[in-house]
């Protein structure tokens, strides 16, 4: 029995959960190295590591405003740009 390791990426489809949004090149990049550089504050570093040692479940995000996990959806619907929850862990 041989088996064939050389797969094309096509081969193997992986979809993210979340939408892409349709940009130019240009756009795409500093989109990008915005989001790098904002996951890289301590803010965003501290929300990670949080995230991490929740140790949620499959389809489950950790909600830093409520402090547990909940699904993955529910969490993306309900976050805000208002700072509240950044206040809360004093960031």
């Amino acid at each position: 029995m041989t088996f064939n390791l050389k797969h094309k990426h096509s081969d193997f489809p992986h979809k993210s959960p979340l939408k892409k949004q349709k940009l130019e090149p240009a756009a795409a990049k500093r989109k990008a190295e915005a989001d790098q550089k904002a996951a890289m504050t301590d803010w965003g570093k501290f929300k990670k590591r949080t995230a991490q040692k929740a140790n949620c479940p499959k389809g489950y995000d950790f909600d830093h405003a409520s402090g547990k996990c909940i699904s993955a959806n529910a969490n993306r619907k309900k976050n805000s740009r208002s700072g509240a929850t950044k206040r809360k862990y004093n960031y």
